[in-house]
């Protein structure tokens, strides 16, 4: 199982909280940096402010050489999306070609209230995103020299030049997400590289996950690769309870462990690789570990040094 390591700047993270975070998770071997794309914190102030992630990951990839770096899950409502297939691209060069997208509805409104930004119905939202990832995927795709049109029913493109060109083809990696029963499967079947089921139980996980199958069933891929699944938990690791406690308590977790609905990795290294080893079972083949203190890089240290080898 590969692991990426997937942080929350708008809880409260300056660029170089980042830049130290995500270099470590070099360093440990872990396969990627991951972050939120919110503009408004979910817990606590959020001081200093957010960052925008694809800024943030453009001076990122600057920064390091190998980890894959990627938003879960970029909003379909904070850009349109000739723009954004521009900055994924130009992001996707300098990194040299280690970029990958996850696109959602976005479900925050408070954070579209408190920067101008429209929040249309959720059924709105969906129609929008799956036009989004039409026209993504039609930019990355159209062979340079020609140009890609769309007519949609919230946008339309007119002869673009489609250009710039990710170093990735023909795009990057698309990670759709999400617990919707209907249409978010149908869209991971149709354009997803990877389908992500983020901070569930298990046995949701694996209920999901055969959603996709089958949406897959009836949408085929066209000759793509198999999806890949993946699953988003949060984790609390000690190497002796005492520390699990202490690490729980210090993000405001419960420190009797994870609450029923799942979602939280939760124990001693040995315990943590147990549950992901169900998740392997499931046919889950990367982990995304949300980590809520991105300055306790001793939490990552003992991830990388005693859980990720007791995985297959």
């Amino acid at each position: 199982m590969r692991l990426c390591v997937f942080t929350e700047p708008q809880l409260g993270a300056t660029y170089e909280d980042q830049l130290a975070i995500a270099q470590r998770v070099e360093q440990l071997g872990f396969e990627g940096f991951f972050r939120s794309d919110h503009y408004v914190t979910t817990l606590g102030e959020g001081m200093p402010g957010p960052t925008d992630s694809w800024v943030t990951l453009g001076a990122l990839a600057r920064e390091t050489s190998t980890i894959r770096l990627g938003t879960l899950v970029t909003s379909a409502t904070f850009r349109y999306p000739g723009p954004l297939a521009i900055a994924v691209a130009q992001v996707d060069a300098m990194s040299g070609g280690r970029v990958e997208i996850g696109l959602g509805a976005g479900w925050y409104e408070r954070e579209h209230t408190a920067y101008g930004i429209p929040f249309p119905p959720v059924g709105e939202r969906f129609d929008r995103l799956a036009e989004q990832l039409e026209i993504l995927t039609g930019l990355w795709s159209t062979p340079a020299g020609s140009t890609y049109s769309f007519e949609g029913r919230y946008y339309d493109i007119v002869d673009s030049p489609a250009l710039p060109k990710p170093v990735q083809q023909p795009g990057p990696p698309v990670i759709i997400g999400g617990k919707g029963p209907k249409r978010t499967p149908r869209l991971a079947a149709r354009y997803g590289d990877e389908f992500n089921v983020p901070f569930s139980s298990l046995a949701d996980t694996d209920a999901q996950y055969q959603r996709v199958v089958e949406a897959i069933e009836r949408e085929g891929r066209d000759g793509r690769a198999p999806i890949v699944f993946s699953c988003t938990q949060t984790i609390v690791c000690g190497s002796t309870e005492a520390e699990v406690r202490r690490r729980a308590e210090s993000v405001g977790l419960d420190p009797n462990g994870p609450r029923e609905r799942g979602g939280q990795l939760y124990g001693t290294p040995e315990r943590i690789a147990e549950q992901l080893l169900d998740f392997v079972k499931a046919g889950a083949s990367r982990a995304f570990l949300q980590v809520l203190d991105m300055r306790d890089l001793e939490h990552l240290e003992l991830i990388a040094a005693e859980v990720a080898p007791l995985l297959p």
